[in-house]
């Protein structure tokens, strides 16, 4: 913007009012074409480059955008299958009601960073997404009296959210797994803590991930007499389930069935058996959990959970006044596909 030219500079040069050089930045719908372009022009020509953003959210009290608060580096919103779906869905919601959205990294490798940012964010309301309970960022958005809407009710039972029943969805799975004769499992478990090329088994206090811990839950209630080992080859990710499902299937003492508590390790196993000859649903058993687009072209067995209309869901309770519910509890299926079936017999 050229030094000293103001709205007000361009208002006496068109000769009009400060507001109504405004509104055709503004409000374009309140002048004629002719005027608002003649608005523009002369702004163009003096330099002047439109009301400040800042500014102008300062006096609507309004930032015009929803943070997106999530536990992991910020690629993860952009690579991984689920993440992506909930972010368009949220996203179809937010343009409806012209607001941006603002993604905002809570890496476990620096909870303080990660609440200053929450601290300093402009936004009107947050969308917790995966974020573990008790994190310093959260009571900081209450503090400020940020509307948020949790994924997981849960950690979150008081606040608003749009959640699963993550254990009776599981147990859907495990009901599979128990008629189809499995009694010995390896769960295969998102985990940050895990070191970064060694795949690690785990106690269920080491799990780390309350939607992790409830969907084991939900497969313990349905094979309450199987075998259940944990075992993360990091975060929730292909390449983590492809070094899990290696030092699985490479020990002496292989499962019939392993089950991914995401499809993303999910279908790094099959690629695991793959590279060993191995077939899912014949020689071993692999079932996933979300449905991601690429879950049905591989065969994958899963737990199918509408991944972009929880976005628009968290969308709707954030910014649309015309939708009164504060929790929304969203239905899960079965999918049966190749890669599940009978254990083999001893």
């Amino acid at each position: 913007m050229a030094a000293g030219v103001t709205i007000k500079t361009v208002a006496q040069a068109v000769g009009v009012s400060p507001s109504t050089v405004s509104n055709a930045y503004n409000k374009p719908d309140q002048l004629s074409a002719a005027l608002r372009d003649r608005i523009l022009a002369k702004a163009q020509e003096l330099g002047y480059a439109g009301p400040d953003a800042s500014a102008r959210a300062l006096r609507s009290g309004k930032a015009g955008a929803v943070g997106v608060l999530f536990t992991d580096k910020l690629a993860y919103a952009f690579s991984d299958p689920y993440a992506v779906g909930f972010l368009a869905g949220l996203a179809e919601v937010a343009e409806e009601f012209s607001t941006s959205l603002l993604l905002t990294p809570l890496p476990s490798s620096d909870i303080q960073g990660g609440a200053n940012a929450v601290q300093q964010a402009a936004i009107d309301a947050a969308a917790i997404f995966c974020v573990t309970a008790g994190h310093p960022a959260l009571d900081i958005l209450k503090q400020r009296g940020i509307p948020t809407v949790s994924t997981s009710r849960s950690e979150y039972p008081a606040l608003s959210w749009v959640a699963i029943d993550e254990v009776e969805a599981a147990a859907k799975l495990g009901a599979h797994l128990a008629r189809l004769g499995h009694r010995d499992l390896v769960v295969l478990v998102d985990n940050t803590e895990a070191p970064g090329e060694r795949p690690i088994e785990l106690s269920f206090d080491e799990v780390g991930c309350s939607d992790c811990e409830l969907r084991i839950q939900g497969l313990q209630k349905s094979l309450p007499d199987a075998r259940i080992r944990l075992v993360s080859g990091g975060h929730n990710a292909f390449d983590s389930g492809l070094r899990a499902a290696e030092l699985v299937l490479d020990s002496q003492d292989r499962p019939t069935a392993i089950v991914g508590l995401s499809d993303v390790q999910a279908l790094g196993a099959m690629q695991a058996m793959k590279t060993r000859g191995l077939i899912p649903g014949r020689d071993l058993t692999v079932v996933g959990f979300d449905d991601i687009p690429a879950a049905q072209p591989a065969g994958l067995t899963t737990i199918r959970q509408p991944i972009k209309d929880k976005g628009r869901m968290v969308g709707r309770v954030l910014l649309d006044p015309a939708f009164t519910k504060r929790q929304v509890l969203l239905p899960t299926e079965l999918l049966v596909r190749s890669s599940s079936g009978p254990a083999p017999r001893n």
